[in-house]
């Protein structure tokens, strides 16, 4: 099972819950930071942020959700085979999480960063029961062709993307809410002019607003 840090809800009671999931090379540490930032709009909502599954080949310290050809020179196999592995660790996650807290699935939400978006995309709407959201900072969608046969849900979607981001093309943005639309998929983009691959505090502004809107409904 999936572990990391957690940060409870301000306000003392949690209403709502945000799982966060951390990029290629970084852990749970890297996002649970957010907490802090979003806490003043999100007072009422707990924040988690599990470590990916498997240790980083790239970056010994840190982990991945799955290996990435092009940069520690896994094979094509192995990484669909790791995602695979990730997909079942992730949804198992936020099942388990569901089951913790007793909230129902429309109160909690996904936000990731690069491989972390990867992960949101393709596991929210492959679940049974809609979670209430999706932030995607910096990602992609992958396997888009697939989706239209294995979605089951179709949580609205917030994309954030620098466009100078030269690790994962600003092009993703648009390609991913095309393929998330094309599936009926509520997705709205916020671009980030002369960002690269990151996350800035009117990104985190406007992921705040976004689950404070759907957190609440």
């Amino acid at each position: 099972m999936l572990e990391g840090p957690r940060i409870e809800a301000k306000s003392g009671e949690a209403k709502s819950l945000v799982i966060l999931l951390h990029g290629y090379g970084a852990d749970g540490n890297d996002l649970i930071g957010l907490a802090g930032p979003m806490a003043g709009a999100l007072a009422d909502t707990e924040f988690v942020s599990p470590n990916a599954p498997e240790p980083c080949a790239a970056a010994p310290s840190g982990r991945q959700w799955f290996p990435i050809t092009y940069i520690d020179g896994s094979s094509e196999q192995e990484m669909r085979d790791g995602m695979a592995r990730a997909v079942i660790a992730l949804d198992d996650f936020i099942t388990a999480e569901i089951e913790r807290s007793g909230l129902p699935a429309n109160k909690v939400a996904l936000m990731g960063f690069s491989q972390g978006t990867m992960m949101s995309l393709h596991v929210g709407p492959r679940r049974e029961h809609a979670l209430a959201g999706i932030v995607g900072f910096s990602g992609r969608l992958l396997e888009p062709e697939r989706l239209g046969n294995e979605i089951r849900t179709k949580p609205p979607i917030l994309l954030v993307h620098g466009d100078a981001d030269a690790v994962v093309p600003f092009e993703s943005m648009q390609q991913a809410g095309e393929g998330l639309a094309a599936v009926g998929i509520e997705v709205s983009g916020f671009p980030r002019p002369g960002l690269g691959h990151g996350i800035d505090e009117r990104g985190i502004a406007a992921a705040a607003q976004f689950l404070m809107q759907h957190l609440a409904d």
